[in-house]
């Protein structure tokens, strides 16, 4: 800011700079004043990595020793190679050359954009096969200066103490068994307990401008991604959240984990500078505990946007489906005519190659197995049908096949143990002039997976929503027209048919566009958001009878905390009025509320899979009673508390209410003189004993008539 400038600023302010003592102010130490800016908050510690030094050189060895004339070609090979594994900055390549004999020395340095992609390169790369002569030999150039400077006696390493973790799954063992959430709300991030009992939040941890764009937890719970200018970053613990990886992709804009936490993907798109040209995608997948990046995918957003429902730029997301269970395998991407299916042990294609499979437009995964279903629409004006297909990874063997004909559109909705799938096919009718739908059911843990075709009663009911239960058999569909569709209930085995599907019950008119199950199953919540406002009707599936009935006005997003106990309902900032959220009990009881201006988030923070045993868990449940005397003392207990802190409140405002009153009675009479001077003596303020009480009587004239008698003769 030039002189005037402040000159300028100063006056405007009022302020006059001959009347400043420049040498009374004294700065906080250090080149920042004291003030660390948000990114070097989430990155200070790491910082070294992204020195512009050698750390992003490598040395490849065991070239081909060729003249000028094959030298272009050479290079072009390299390049070919080292391109697909991170980004050559512009003249980063170096080939040194004999100046006797005009022949290249047999190695070569390579920089890259950054140190991670120098690595990945390093570890991808050493010990390649250009051919049986030239097998590629890597090495960091910051390893040759480190080796070059080795000490000629060898000194012991010195030993460190042991500095323990912090245990990741301390959360879990919260001695009220409470579930975490987090919500942004302005520049705010904070993470609460939801303690229930006491009717409000607990703090646990809140930071102002935690992220630049949105948070997430991981499929387990164990760790909360944020996003920033330089990458993302993920924190952990049950109170503190430090920080314990970051992972380095300018600009990043989505992030997904693996089913088991292992691996995270990150994204990130460029618009074009000429409109007409796709935006470029970038996505890389880092091991989570490392922060290594394992590998990374480029391209135009075209090569990304095939199946899903679209997210930034275009592309699809997740652009990788990761396969079902805790291992993290498999990860497939959709791309035209091409499924690729990719292993993480080496993070290449199973086989070395993509399986081919014409005009395919969606693929899904098993929630427990390495299964894959795609669906492929019909070809050739429907000469050639529709079929949807499961297939085993990593053979690739068709384990099932069911072609469609007359299909418009299918959707494929997978049961969360990986029992059960269900596709969704909407048909043309005979004159093709509007459609009619129904569902294929899979049956896939048992022999040849058997499939049931379900058609509603009426065919020709709109579904809207579908859903099934989590670790359950049942599902429900809501159908019909608007705006009171039908609610309909199915179970895949019944006491009186275990082999096919039945129907338990079907509720009339209901305002609900949406369900939500509840994670435990029994329980669902049918919503009417957006056009409805809020509705919100609490099911009891096992009895099929409603338990509750509410709304939250305006409701944006529902969802369950992961044991089924608590559910939230939430009024973005779509909404100007009413941000915020509520938390209900799962049979519909309002628990608390609270408002929260510019409120954009809240996640309930996952749990992973129980240790017990689903007959541990069945004799807990018939011995429900013995374990629930405890928590039954506690919850008496609180509510003890709570009566008590209540009376203590209201003792409280009595108090400050009867003292507010004595004091300006106080007043009132410190005054009294002063306000009979003012009327010459006259006394005002005349007791009650002063004044005669007198009973006054009157009349009241209500109406009057007249009336003519005429005299009979």
């Amino acid at each position: 800011m030039e002189v005037v400038d402040i000159d300028a600023r100063a006056a405007k302010l009022g302020i006059n700079w001959s009347q400043v003592n420049f040498d009374s102010i004294q700065l906080p130490p250090g080149e920042d004043f004291g003030i660390e800016s948000d990114d070097e908050a989430v990155y200070h510690d790491d910082q070294s990595e992204f020195d512009t030094g050698f750390g992003n050189i490598i040395v490849v060895d065991h070239l081909p020793v060729v003249p000028k004339e094959k030298f272009e070609k050479l290079e072009g090979v390299v390049k070919k190679i080292y391109n697909q594994l991170g980004v050559i900055k512009e003249n980063g390549l170096w080939m040194p050359v004999d100046p006797d004999s005009k022949m290249t020395l047999g190695y070569c340095f390579i920089e890259f954009n950054t140190p991670q992609e120098a690595q990945n390169a390093k570890e991808k790369s050493h010990g390649y096969k250009l051919d049986k002569s030239h097998i590629f030999a890597v090495n960091m150039f910051d390893d040759f200066d480190r080796l070059m400077n080795v000490r000629e006696e060898w000194e012991p390493p010195q030993a460190r103490p042991y500095v323990p973790g912090e245990n990741l799954q301390k959360w879990l063992t919260d001695d009220k068994a409470r579930d975490q959430l987090v919500i942004r709300s302005g520049p705010d991030t904070e993470v609460y307990w939801n303690d229930a009992r006491q009717k409000k939040p607990e703090p646990v941890h809140k930071r102002p401008y935690w992220t630049e764009s949105y948070v997430q937890w991981s499929p387990l719970g164990t760790y909360l991604v944020t996003l920033h200018k330089q990458g993302a970053a993920v924190w952990g613990g049950a109170d503190t959240f430090t920080r314990l990886m970051r992972y380095q992709h300018s600009m990043v804009k989505l992030v997904d984990f693996s089913p088991g936490e292992k691996y995270l993907v990150t994204y990130h798109s460029q618009e074009p500078s000429n409109p007409r040209d796709a935006s470029k995608v970038e996505i890389k997948v880092f091991d989570v505990r490392t922060g290594r990046m394992m590998r990374d995918f480029k391209g135009s957003a075209d090569e990304f946007s095939i199946g899903g429902p679209g997210g930034v730029a275009g592309a699809s997301w997740p652009v990788f489906r990761w396969a079902g269970g805790k291992d993290d395998k498999y990860f497939a991407k959709l791309s035209k005519n091409t499924i690729s299916v990719y292993e993480t042990e080496t993070f290449s294609l199973i086989d070395k190659k993509s399986m081919k499979v014409d005009n395919v437009v969606d693929i899904c995964w098993s929630p427990t197995d390495s299964i894959l279903s795609l669906f492929v629409p019909e070809q050739g004006g429907g000469n050639q049908p529709a079929k949807v297909a499961l297939v085993q990874i990593p053979s690739k063997v068709e384990l099932r096949q069911k072609n469609l004909f007359s299909v418009s559109d299918c959707k494929m909705y997978w049961q969360s143990s990986g029992e059960y799938l269900a596709v969704k096919v909407d048909r043309y009718t005979k004159t093709k002039k509007s459609t009619y739908s129904g569902f294929e059911l899979f049956r896939i843990k048992e022999r040849d997976i058997p499939i049931e075709v379900l058609e509603l009663d009426n065919k020709n009911d709109k579904i809207i929503a579908f859903a099934w239960e989590p670790k359950g058999h049942r599902f429900a569909v809501i159908h019909g027209d608007q705006p009171r569709p039908d609610v309909s209930f199915y179970s895949m085995k019944t006491a009186q048919n275990t082999g096919r599907v039945s129907k338990l019950a079907t509720l009339k008119a209901k305002q609900a566009n949406a369900l939500f199950w509840s994670p435990t199953g029994k329980y669902i919540i049918l919503a009417g958001l957006k056009g409805f406002n809020g509705q919100l009707e609490f099911f009891n599936v096992d009895e099929l009878e409603t338990m509750a009935t509410a709304e939250h006005f305006m409701a944006t997003d529902i969802e369950w905390d992961p044991t089924g106990r608590y559910v939230a309902t939430a009024v973005t900032s779509v909404h100007e009025m009413e941000n915020g959220f509520t938390i209900w009990s799962f049979n519909g009881i309002e628990i608390y509320r609270i408002l929260k201006d510019h409120f954009f988030q809240l996640a309930w923070r996952p749990r992973p899979p129980s240790f017990l045993t689903a007959e541990k868990e069945e004799e807990i449940a018939k011995n429900l009673k013995k374990y629930s005397k405890k928590y039954e003392a506690e919850d008496q207990d609180v509510s003890l508390l709570l009566s008590e802190q209540d009376r203590e409140k209201r003792k409280a405002l009595k108090a400050e209410w009867e003292k507010w009153v004595m004091q300006w009675k106080s007043l009132h009479e410190e005054e009294k003189l002063a306000r009979q001077n003012l009327r010459d003596g006259e006394v005002s303020d005349v007791e009650e004993d002063e004044y005669e009480a007198k009973e006054v009587e009157f009349e009241d004239l209500i109406d009057v008539t007249e009336e003519i008698v005429q005299e009979s003769m």
